[in-house]
């Protein structure tokens, strides 16, 4: 009798321990999923920064400066041929992607655009495309790699929650790109999913906290622009912050309304003959991208992160600088090429604030940091997510008030001549063309 008691004890106690086990395993798995995230964004941005480098020291000799001419048009025709045929859906900043994915309730759809295939495409093509000089930013591929991995995740741990996973993904993959962990939260609760979800709150926190640690430790803490401490400190500086909300609003949406607009156009110019065609387009993108990098002398190649840093440190910019810099982040997304708008776009804000300051006498590094409010706050149409991220990535404090009214008057000015978002107008091209293909294979097989 003991020895049967015995063997019931340790029946029950295997079954408790299994059960346990059973119980830690997604979560473990979901721990792992963040943590890599976070190492991986790490990796990405040092390639990115290497890419750029790598560019800028093969065209800066005496007459190699017009190797753009060759470099970047060959550039993105290859990372448009390769993204068309071994990399469909990796197009673009990926941040459309992850929102489309998150609509769509087939898991074979959402596999077409998050997956562990797309992260190593978009992680090389983005390099390819800055290696090539393109106008383009790595932080919203992030975004679509992070996505993809959290949702490869849920299919390795038998986990449910894919629509709070992948936005779990996109807040981790936001957070590692810049270090703002907030800022992280605030995206994923205002771009991605457009309303506040209590039940994935929980897997949010844990991913950003979990992928930051892993940047942390990789690669330190930091604010992406430096520290900044400007204030405005007379009424002119006030004045700033009208004119960088309406102007940098209105910019901002007609970069945003003239890409979805003319994303139309160009995709039923494609439709007869897309992979001719589009490599075509991005040969010709590339050839004007580089022109106008040649004319500005470097200035326009890359992120820009070198140009806004500078000018939030309070170093003047070209005053057309962010048309020049506008242009060239248009043509390289239009192209089709794997990129993000995320840094461009600051750029081209730390470009318009630097303008204005110079023009009204005012703080040139306020200027800046006001006009990466008013112009980001325009694109994208996410006032909070705007505010957020600059005042972490420059630590701008004594400019919260400033900032916070410039990010809502770009907003307000944008959604007035810019009904609709950039990132969600661009989503439903991605979910538009998931039906189809699941329609034509129930088609297929029927």
């Amino acid at each position: 009798m003991p020895v049967f008691h015995r063997k019931s004890r340790l029946l029950r106690r295997s079954r408790v321990l299994w059960g346990s086990f059973s119980l830690w395993r997604p979560r473990l798995i979901f721990w792992f999923g963040a943590f890599a995230i976070g190492i991986i964004s790490v990796g990405f941005a040092r390639f990115a920064d290497l890419a750029q480098r790598g560019f800028a020291g093969v065209t800066a000799g005496q007459w190699s400066f017009l190797l753009p001419l060759l470099i970047t048009p060959l550039g993105f025709m290859l990372s448009a041929y390769l993204a068309a045929t071994f990399f469909p859906n990796a197009q673009g900043s990926g941040i459309p992607q992850a929102i489309a994915a998150r609509h769509l309730r087939d898991p074979e759809d959402r596999t077409r655009l998050l997956s562990l295939r797309l992260v190593v495409g978009k992680i090389l093509l983005t390099v390819l495309g800055l290696a090539s000089g393109a106008s383009i930013g790595r932080e919203g591929p992030t975004v679509q790699v992070g996505a993809s991995i959290m949702l490869a995740v849920a299919r390795f741990g038998g986990m449910a929650q894919a629509r709070g996973l992948i936005l779990a993904g996109s807040a981790a993959g936001i957070a590692a790109a810049f270090n703002t962990p907030l800022a992280g939260i605030v995206f994923a609760i205002e771009e991605m999913s457009r309303t506040y979800e209590s039940r994935a709150n929980g897997l949010v926190l844990t991913a950003v906290i979990l992928s930051g640690l892993a940047a942390l430790g990789l690669a330190g803490s930091y604010n992406y622009f430096g520290s900044a401490a400007v204030a405005p400190a007379s009424v002119r500086d006030w004045e700033l912050v009208l004119v960088c909300g309406i102007g940098g609003g209105a910019l901002g949406a007609a970069f945003s309304g003239l890409a979805l607009h003319l994303g139309q156009h160009v995709r039923r110019w494609a439709h007869p003959q897309p992979l001719r065609r589009m490599v075509m387009l991005a040969a010709a993108c590339g050839l004007v991208v580089a022109a106008i990098g040649i004319l500005s002398g470097g200035m326009t190649f890359g992120t820009g992160y070198v140009q806004a840093k500078g000018a939030v440190e309070g170093n003047p910019l070209p005053l057309l600088f962010f048309l020049e810099k506008l242009l060239a982040g248009f043509l390289s997304m239009m192209s089709g090429i794997p990129g993000g708008i995320f840094a461009p776009s600051l750029s081209v804000g730390a470009g318009f604030g630097s303008t204005i300051g110079q023009i009204m006498g005012s703080s040139i590094a306020l200027a800046a940091i006001l006009g990466m409010a008013g112009y980001f706050s325009g694109v994208v149409q996410a006032p909070m997510t705007a505010f957020v991220i600059i005042l972490e990535m420059t630590g701008d404090h004594q400019a919260v008030i400033p900032i916070m009214a410039v990010s809502m008057i770009g907003y307000i000015t944008s959604r007035i001549l810019s009904r609709e978002p950039l990132y969600h107008g661009l989503s439903r091209v991605f979910i538009a063309a998931a039906i189809r293909a699941r329609r034509a294979k129930e088609t297929a097989e029927s």
